[in-house]
């Protein structure tokens, strides 16, 4: 076993686990949309219904975010690559380009997304360079028909859709 003492080496190993990809939004207290891609998505709890994501600790917007009333997760299908490249770094009018519509605490939902997690927080956790972040799900949608966006070895993947051969 090898202790991960290279930094660049551990996130290669990192990279052999397969993660969806997912934009998650806010509405500030400024009135400025908030939206940031994350690949930690991961469902918590059932009862009561509890996701959560991890935000690198200097993320510009985390402290905008988790002062938000709530927030949205909108899980992407695999033909919203170019929303995942948008929120991936901060820019000017980025909004104006995307199509959305307010969900709870006037957070954005994304258009086309796979699945929309309405959430209020529910608690943080200090995790390293980062901070975890843990949404109460108020609200969901989903659509089950398309494939979904994979990021796998530092590359955007897709996947066969079992539906579509049902």
């Amino acid at each position: 076993m090898q202790a991960p003492t290279d930094p660049r080496e551990f996130r290669h190993s990192l990279g052999q686990f397969a993660t969806g990809i997912a934009v998650v939004t806010a509405h500030a207290a400024d009135g400025e949309h908030l939206g940031m891609t994350v690949n930690s998505f991961s469902s918590l709890s059932l009862d009561p219904p509890l996701v959560l994501f991890s935000l690198m600790r200097g993320s510009g917007g985390l402290a905008r975010l988790l002062a938000a009333d709530g927030f949205a997760i909108n899980v992407l299908g695999a033909g919203q690559r170019g929303l995942s490249d948008l929120f991936a770094r901060p820019q000017d009018g980025r909004w104006d380009k995307v199509a959305h519509r307010p969900g709870h605490a006037m957070a954005p939902l994304l258009e086309g997304a796979l699945a929309h997690f309405e959430c209020g927080h529910h608690c943080q956790y200090e995790g390293g360079d980062h901070v975890i972040v843990v949404g109460r799900v108020l609200r969901f949608t989903y659509d089950p028909a398309p494939p979904p966006l994979l990021y796998f070895r530092g590359r955007y993947h897709g996947v066969q859709h079992e539906a579509a051969q049902a």
